[in-house]
């Protein structure tokens, strides 16, 4: 496999530990083990107590895909396989495609969507939104479809402009999918993110046959470093499919992240709610800097999830404009060649709880800038 640099996780890797201030992270603040060993039943405690790290089921601990069970609809936990979210991504493209198919993606996005697309030879469109309101209009996903079109790859709540959908409209795109046999694969990272008065939408698994669900505790949770995902579906021979290809890279799963993702996932709202505060927050602390320097930037407020994508009116390209940003405050942002995107928009992230401050120094750079 010949596969391009990950430039977004290279750009992070040289700023994110040395950066005094983060402004563009997609995750929100981590929380502490104590805090999450807090929140756990005595059945958990004695399960973290006695545990032994050896190896684990492949597929992911039983307890675990039972307690996950319950956030999807006419599911059983053979229909869950857990591992970490990219590996899961990774592994699902290799299966599904061949150099011969072709496949639509939303754009912008995380680059490892597309990316593994693209180096297994694979053809590929990108389904883009109208910038003015960063709307994906289904009826020109439908114009994309080809005759050898074999998966549709979405991705709401967005990342990174924030964006979101209605149930018709994720309807509608389950029509044009299941009309041309083709398979979605829906990364829903950011799920139950609802910062807005939009109604959550269902996992693209429990509504589509061909659907494929991507969740974990990196985002909604707060939990990025227990690298804990999974992946839904109706189809079992696919799941075990990636799970005979997941016995090439992980095996199975870290056995202390199973047991604190299983605390989690049975005490959602213990982390789900404050996330939830904090980036509600934050985006009104942003809406007034922005009222301030409403010169300097277009902000559409995101929907859902913990990002949105911020239009500059500068003559820097937004590159030159974050590189000169760190140097000179320690403020890290991500800017619009990390995704590949024309156009200068820096990415904001909401779910800092150093979010006021970091505006503070951004509010002294720009006076000067």
């Amino acid at each position: 496999m010949n596969i391009k640099e990950f430039k977004l996780e290279r750009y992070f890797a040289k700023h994110e530990f040395t950066a005094k201030y983060l402004l563009s992270s997609s995750d929100c603040d981590g929380f502490a083990l104590k805090d999450i060993l807090s929140y756990a039943s005595k059945n958990e405690i004695k399960l973290w107590e006695d545990l032994k790290l050896g190896y684990t089921e492949s597929e992911g601990s039983s307890l675990l895909r039972d307690s996950i069970c319950k956030y999807y609809k006419n599911v059983t936990k053979e229909n869950i396989l857990v591992a970490s979210p990219g590996e899961l991504n990774f592994i699902a493209m290799n299966i599904l495609l061949t150099p011969s198919d072709h496949v639509i993606s939303v754009s912008p996005s995380y680059q490892s969507l597309y990316e593994i697309v693209k180096s297994i030879g694979c053809e590929i469109s990108y389904w883009k939104p109208e910038p003015s309101n960063w709307y994906f209009d289904p009826e020109q996903l439908e114009k994309l479809i080809k005759k050898n079109t074999k998966l549709i790859l979405i991705n709401f709540p967005h990342n990174p402009t924030g964006s979101y959908l209605t149930i018709e409209e994720l309807n509608k795109i389950v029509e044009i999918a299941r009309r041309n046999n083709i398979y979605i694969f829906s990364d829903e990272m950011y799920h139950k993110l609802m910062i807005s008065n939009s109604k959550e939408l269902p996992p693209i698994s429990d509504i589509y046959e061909k659907g494929i669900s991507l969740w974990g505790t990196s985002k909604s949770f707060g939990l990025a470093g227990l690298r804990t995902g999974w992946i839904v579906s109706q189809d079992k021979k696919l799941l075990k499919s990636i799970l005979a290809f997941k016995d090439y890279l992980s095996i199975c799963n870290s056995a202390t992240s199973e047991i604190l993702t299983l605390i989690a996932v049975n005490n959602i709202e213990k982390f789900l709610n404050p996330n939830i505060e904090k980036i509600r927050r934050n985006i009104l602390h942003f809406s007034e800097f922005v009222n301030k320097h409403n010169h300097f930037f277009e902000f559409i407020p995101p929907k859902a999830g913990s990002t949105a994508f911020v239009k500059l009116n500068i003559t820097d390209t937004s590159l030159q404009f974050c590189n000169m940003l760190v140097e000179k405050t320690g403020i890290m942002a991500l800017p619009s060649e990390m995704f590949e995107y024309k156009g200068k928009y820096i990415r904001i992230g909401f779910g800092r709880e150093n979010f006021p401050k970091i505006l503070n120094e951004f509010d002294c750079f720009l006076n000067t800038y």
